[in-house]
């Protein structure tokens, strides 16, 4: 080969090589307790600090917490365990409760599970992720708060495929939680349209109704009456130590639960915060 021809050869190999980006790190899921995956491109990003409350302070949700709590204990354990779907009304602490229970089970064993965050709007990348923690030493926890699907959206046959079906299946050191205000994942509206207009109704409801059949634990939440929301209250007021008395606490309490028009684990919540805005954690 001509010389010249071989330096520019060389050269124009060296740019190409300037140019391309970086091979990517080797995962290191010890680095963080919990991360968020972004898909593109393909990485864990590490949270410095988890945005939760103390599993003790979530009340009206005794039996839940006790559910989820022995699923994730068997799974960190490495014996076998349910994906979960919890599900019901908005503001019971759903994905409050996944996250404290993460907390407690890796306080009781240091470092056995990282929690992992998928958005919704990234549910359909759900196979790629677990392509990434297939095989991966430390056994991980996905969390995708608030799923839904809506009429025409097809993500939810990618989240299907990786609950139960496949070739390679769910990865043996990874769990999915999903929570969400639907207890079937989808509009109501939605599946009995999908019933009224198909020749056999059974069957053209049954591939979307099923989505929620893959999950081994349906974990229910529902409104809460006035005296759960109490013990809401007062659990938060206490571990904030607000100066307060409960006759007093109780009567703040109930005016706020009127103006927003329900009373829920958020609403309890949201008044502590301005509570303890106003007065001031106790000297």
């Amino acid at each position: 080969m001509d010389p010249r021809l071989l330096d520019a050869a060389s050269r124009i190999a060296a740019a190409l090589e300037r140019l391309a980006p970086p091979p990517p790190p080797p995962l290191d899921l010890a680095v963080a307790e919990a991360y968020v995956w972004h898909p593109v491109p393909p990485r864990l990003a590490a949270v410095a600090e988890v945005a939760r409350v103390p599993l003790a302070l979530l009340a009206g949700v005794e039996r839940q917490k006790q559910i989820l709590l022995e699923n994730t204990t068997r799974f960190a354990a490495g014996r076998p365990a349910n994906n979960a779907l919890l599900w019901g009304t908005r503001g019971m602490g759903k994905s409050s409760l996944v996250k404290a229970v993460h907390a407690a089970v890796n306080e009781a064993h240091p470092g056995a599970l990282a929690l992992i965050e998928i958005h919704r709007e990234e549910i359909r990348t759900l196979p790629v992720l677990l392509d990434v923690l297939r095989g991966q030493p430390r056994r991980c926890l996905i969390l995708c708060d608030d799923l839904s699907f809506e009429a025409q959206d097809t993500d939810y046959k990618a989240l299907k495929s990786v609950l139960d079906g496949g070739i390679e299946g769910r990865p043996a050191n990874v769990l999915f939680y999903a929570t969400s205000n639907r207890r079937h994942l989808m509009p109501r509206d939605m599946i009995e349209n999908e019933r009224s207009t198909a020749i056999n109704p059974s069957e053209a409801t049954e591939e979307k109704v099923s989505l929620s059949d893959r999950f081994g634990l349906w974990i229910g939440f529902h409104n809460c009456d006035q005296e759960t929301y109490f013990r809401m209250v007062e659990g938060y007021a206490a571990y904030l130590r607000l100066p307060i008395g409960t006759e007093a606490l109780r009567a703040e309490a109930n005016e706020w639960s009127v103006t927003r028009g329900a009373r829920s684990g958020r609403v309890a919540w949201q008044f502590i915060q301005d509570l303890a805005g106003r007065i001031g954690p106790a000297e």
